[in-house]
């Protein structure tokens, strides 16, 4: 990923939180069978190593977990948010009329070394970790106790586990940091106004950051 260094994120607490609560990854492999990419959703263990791991399970029936081997290096993509940002939402041009539209972004590329965990209790765990962090805003949060035990046993004997030690994060904030905190600030509440906060917000960070720095 090209990473100019005004979109850079170096943060690995940052890119932690973002992995967390974007945890709908896309993992590229490159096995037996050529380039791969799957959408799962992974659980962070922020403690484990360097940068942390990341767990998940598939499908038994998914090839991807006999495509790889254990040691093969792989890629999570993680996307917070995107948006659209028009020139016209820069002030400065209908100042000077020199800006073109743009894309931003905020994202999160996880390098790391998979290992294949084929094996009912780090299935289980997993699986019981997934189910707590995303059901814990429910009224009434659903847990495996609530299904019949032969029902949860079956379903966990037909998904395969997946860890990935995390090797090297890489951050991008695309957020128009390379423009003036006028246009930042502008194109963000324009984002907020018609309905894209999270990139909204995000700019107008960023905008009183540079306004900060002078």
């Amino acid at each position: 990923m090209y990473v100019p260094p005004h979109f850079d994120e170096p943060s690995q607490e940052a890119l932690h939180d973002l992995i967390e609560t974007s945890a709908l990854g896309v993992l590229i492999t490159h096995g037996r069978s050529g380039l791969d990419a799957n959408h799962i959703p992974f659980e962070l263990d922020r403690a484990q190593g360097r940068h942390g791991a990341l767990n998940c399970h598939v499908a038994r029936n998914n090839p991807v977990w006999q495509d790889v081997s254990t040691g093969d290096e792989v890629l999570v993509v993680f996307r917070a948010a995107d948006a659209y940002v028009s020139p016209q939402w820069y002030p400065s041009k209908q100042e000077f009329h020199r800006q073109v539209p743009t894309w931003n972004y905020l994202v999160a590329h996880a390098y790391g070394r998979i290992t294949v965990r084929d094996d009912e209790s780090y299935v289980r765990h997993n699986v019981a970790r997934l189910t707590r962090r995303h059901e814990a805003a429910q009224p009434v949060p659903w847990k495996m106790g609530d299904a019949p035990r032969d029902f949860i046993d079956t379903m966990v004997k037909a998904i395969v586990g997946l860890e990935i030690e995390i090797t090297r994060l890489v951050g991008k904030a695309k957020l128009s940091q390379n423009k003036e905190p006028r246009d930042i600030r502008n194109a963000g509440e324009m984002l907020n106004a018609q309905g894209d906060r999270h990139i909204g917000e995000a700019m107008l960070a960023a905008a009183a950051w540079k306004s900060e720095q002078g």
